[in-house]
């Protein structure tokens, strides 16, 4: 079946199953929250329409079909207020200061300095490419991060190629563009801005009571990153090594990527400035939310954390030193904002499946799953979750799984399962189509399927287990 073809089938098939579960039971409000959680997850996974345009469905649904008690506006007003949610202004403070970064190229100097500082040696430069990726995917969209790293990497493998002879480097040359495909990935688990899928645990579990602070999540999600990117690039270099690059060294295409930015200029060092400001008060923002709550009880660490990117957004557009704006307006047209309406329509289904019963419904069902070890139901919820971002975005993933999984597992491990499913949502490395950056380096010609399947398959494993272990042990100590 072709992808042309797809698109109308998926489309057909949630209308179909929505439909269906209707008239089942169109008395009950669970049904119906079932048949638009139903609609949504199968227009994702097949990606019936744009992912933000599905991600809408309940702004429209859930107040004609009654899904929240008091009527169409009251409906309305409560389906409306998960897409103004503060973790939907924390992620888009984050890609502001990333847009930044983008504009004055800072992002592509710490990419190159990283690079630089781990060394030439093909082995090296292997762990460099992955390293820099992954550095800068923990502040800036995996997608901008693998589009800034690709030139980079073709650049590298040219030169290595030259010092060969001319000889194609062909399994080098996939190892450097997988490391900037899975750096991306895998870098955006490091912190709650990194990927979409954090922001959504983050909100999701705010909503439940339990505060996970940006200091929290990172002692989470970057040891994971750290003990995970040795893997890849043992997993990636066991691939490289074949072309015997024994007497190649590749600095000097580093060298040249380095000179063309020229020395720093001021603004550079406002952004950074502005960026190092604002990271630091995310990391220490404990003593700043509790001054808040004092005079704000209804605040938490999502409203502060929010607050905090939105007021260095405005800074970096305020702020022109020598006349230059820090971030220009026609910078921010590069920002994919439709993220933002996902993670509000990821926010707005957990929150209508709640208010309708299906969660508890759907636990009911699902009773099964409670009856496993505690440690098997975390497993079980790492390899799903990974078995269904190969197929559909991890924003979508990670939706899902929170709602199936809230009240389902037992109470006690639900952190832990919860937290193992958003690292897992990020681990996709079996197929091109899997995430935006895998399709990047897809089209650079050496990255063949079958290879990045194999590859892939066995680091979506190993994830899927760490993930699990990882959670298992941590994060009762930190939640």
């Amino acid at each position: 079946m072709t992808p042309r073809r797809i698109k109308p089938v998926a489309l057909a098939a949630g209308l179909a199953v929505f439909a269906g579960l209707l008239l089942l039971a169109p008395d009950s409000r669970a049904a119906r929250a079932g048949a638009v959680a139903a609609l949504m997850a199968i227009w994702w996974i097949g990606e019936a329409l744009p992912i933000h345009w599905t991600a809408a469905a309940p702004l429209v649904l859930f107040p004609l079909l009654g899904i929240f008690e008091g009527g169409l506006f009251s409906g309305l007003r409560r389906t409306m207020l998960p897409y103004i949610d503060p973790y939907i202004f924390l992620f888009a403070g984050g890609m502001a200061i990333a847009a930044a970064m983008q504009q004055w190229n800072l992002h592509r100097r710490i990419a190159l300095a990283v690079m630089r500082a781990i060394g030439a040696e093909p082995a090296r430069l292997l762990l460099g490419s992955l390293a820099a990726t992954a550095f800068i995917s923990l502040w800036i969209s995996n997608t901008a991060t693998a589009a800034m790293m690709f030139p980079i990497g073709l650049a590298v493998i040219a030169q290595l190629e030259a010092q060969a002879g001319g000889r194609r480097l062909t399994h080098y040359g996939m190892a450097i563009m997988l490391s900037i495909a899975y750096g991306s990935n895998v870098g955006g688990i490091g912190t709650k801005i990194g990927t979409a899928p954090n922001a959504l645990f983050s909100g999701f579990v705010e909503r439940m009571g339990m505060e996970v602070t940006f200091l929290r999540f990172m002692a989470v999600g970057l040891p994971f990153v750290l003990m995970f990117l040795p893997v890849v690039w043992l997993a990636l270099w066991r691939i490289g090594r074949r072309d015997q690059l024994a007497a190649l060294e590749g600095g000097q295409a580093v060298e040249r990527e380095w000179a063309k930015l020229g020395p720093m200029q001021a603004a550079e060092r406002w952004v950074l400035a502005v960026f190092l400001a604002t990271a630091a008060l995310w990391i220490a923002g404990k003593p700043l939310t509790d001054w808040v709550r004092e005079r704000l009880p209804a605040a938490g660490s999502g409203h502060v954390e929010g607050g905090i990117a939105v007021a260095a957004a405005l800074a970096l557009l305020a702020l022109r030193p020598g006349g230059q704006a820090l971030l220009h307006p026609r910078s921010l047209r590069k920002v994919p904002w439709e993220a933002l309406i996902l993670l509000g329509g990821g926010f707005a289904l957990a929150a209508g499946v709640q208010a309708s019963g299906l969660s508890r419904a759907m636990a009911e069902r699902l009773h099964v799953l409670g009856s496993l070890s505690p440690f098997s139901q975390v497993l079980l919820a790492s390899l799903v979750t990974v078995a269904i971002s190969a197929v559909a975005s991890n924003t979508a993933t990670i939706t899902i799984m929170l709602v199936v999984m809230r009240d389902t597992v037992a109470p006690g491990i639900l952190p832990t399962v919860l937290f193992a499913s958003t690292i897992a949502a990020s681990c996709d490395f079996a197929l091109p189509a899997g995430t935006p950056p895998n399709a990047i380096v897809f089209g650079s010609g050496y990255v063949t399927i079958p290879r990045m399947a194999r590859t892939g398959a066995l680091l979506d494993l190993l994830a899927a287990l760490l993930a699990a272990a990882w959670c298992w042990a941590v994060v009762p100590l930190i939640l």
